[in-house]
């Protein structure tokens, strides 16, 4: 059966020589793994510039629940054109958080709130004009309401400590180690507060970013299992750090 719907491109494999499985997150059936060949070998293919990551996509898919890879029959791009291509800050950018995604989203069905977040803020990234360097601390901030896994902002005040296990902010130190100090817990605050709309006001030193981007993947790893070290995270404190 046919079906129409919107994707986002999270991952890209070579299977044997003539096909890509790539992994899309579609807003009717969440995280699908399909089965094409590059457009170049032929009818039924999908140019593979079409499957950058964080591409955005409008799909003609067959979908078979008996199925583990479902096919593509047409696709279409609605990403402005090379923006996430030729920026090499927002290319960093992509390839880092479409990392996290495919490690992150697992279900296999439609999550409207999530994919509608994720749609809007690849929309942000491809036209944000300022704050780029702010953009993946933002992201992240605001997909672990998604996953829920949000920090406690409310818990916050001035010299309290940010309990990682807990996800709030403390008067104690906690007992169990995995907690920021009342410096780094100040900055995890102030990035709470952060939105893809007044991401280009708050200004970060270079060590502040570095040190609370480790923390948010620490968060990460804490809150969601099999979390991975990522192999696109030095490229991406390469352009920002």
């Amino acid at each position: 059966m046919l079906h129409k719907t919107r994707g986002i491109v999270l991952h890209t494999l070579p299977y044997g020589d003539k096909y890509l499985i790539v992994a899309i997150y579609t807003e009717l059936f969440g995280r699908v793994g399909y089965l094409t060949t590059p457009a170049r070998r032929g009818k039924g293919g999908v140019a593979q510039a079409l499957l950058m990551p964080l591409s955005l996509l409008e799909l003609e898919v067959e979908h078979r629940n008996d199925r583990d890879l479902q096919r593509i029959r047409e696709a279409r791009s609605l990403s402005i054109p090379t923006a996430l291509q030729t920026h090499p800050a927002k290319n960093a950018e992509a390839l880092f958080l479409s990392e996290i995604l495919y490690r992150v989203i697992r279900e296999k069905e439609s999550d409207p709130p999530l994919f509608h977040f994720l749609f809007d803020a690849v929309r942000h990234l491809e036209t944000a004009d300022a704050g780029i360097a702010n953009f993946h601390l933002t992201f992240l901030f605001r997909l672990a309401v998604y996953l829920g896994i949000r920090p406690n902002r409310e818990t916050y005040v001035e010299g309290r400590y940010f309990d990682l296990l807990e996800g709030i902010f403390t008067e104690e130190v906690p007992l169990h180690g995995r907690y920021l100090n009342a410096d780094d817990s100040r900055v995890m605050a102030r990035l709470t507060k952060m939105t893809f709309a007044n991401m280009s006001l708050f200004a970060f030193s270079h060590t502040e970013r570095s040190a609370i981007l480790g923390h948010v993947l620490d968060f990460y790893r804490l809150h969601l299992p099999g979390f991975p070290e990522l192999k696109s995270l030095e490229v991406l404190r390469a352009l920002f750090e």
